[in-house]
């Protein structure tokens, strides 16, 4: 008999992040967000002329798959489209020392480090390849009431 197989493998979650770099740079992005994140790389697999054709990296308790470019699959990084749509939300223990580790390794910020009405310590940067993260703390609880009591209050 056949073992049973988890349709959700171990080591991760329901979404998982898939970001494509632009410029044959996927071996330096996993550098990067080594030095900037702490992620750990968990695989890589070499694809064509010293490309990467799949790698995963480790960030806290997520994963995040990356590749280098492929025009052939309409793979393309954020440089393609001038610039990505999507902003990766990463919620770690210390925004403000994460950000300044983040920007000594290169990224640029594109949001200053600021308490939230929503109850979060957060701060937007975008890395070297495009791709754009929000850094965030929870310092707060705020309720619902409080959080549509702020919005109507600043419309």
């Amino acid at each position: 008999m056949a073992k049973s197989v988890k349709p959700i493998p171990d080591g991760y979650h329901s979404v998982t992040p898939y970001l494509i770099i632009g410029k044959g740079r996927a071996s330096e992005a996993i550098d990067f967000y080594a030095r900037a994140f702490n992620a750990k790389e968990v695989m890589r697999m070499p694809g064509q002329q010293g490309r990467i054709a799949h790698a995963e990296i480790q960030l806290g308790d997520s994963r995040i798959m990356l590749a280098d470019e492929s025009p052939q699959i309409d793979a393309y990084g954020p440089d393609h489209f001038k610039g990505s749509p999507v902003t990766l939300l990463v919620y770690v223990p210390d925004v403000d020392a994460t950000t300044k580790q983040a920007t000594a390794a290169g990224a640029s910020v594109e949001r200053p480090i600021a308490d939230q009405f929503y109850g979060d310590r957060t701060a937007g940067l975008k890395d070297p390849f495009g791709h754009v993260w929000y850094l965030a703390t929870h310092v707060r609880d705020v309720s619902k009431e409080e959080m549509e009591q702020h919005m109507h209050a600043s419309a």
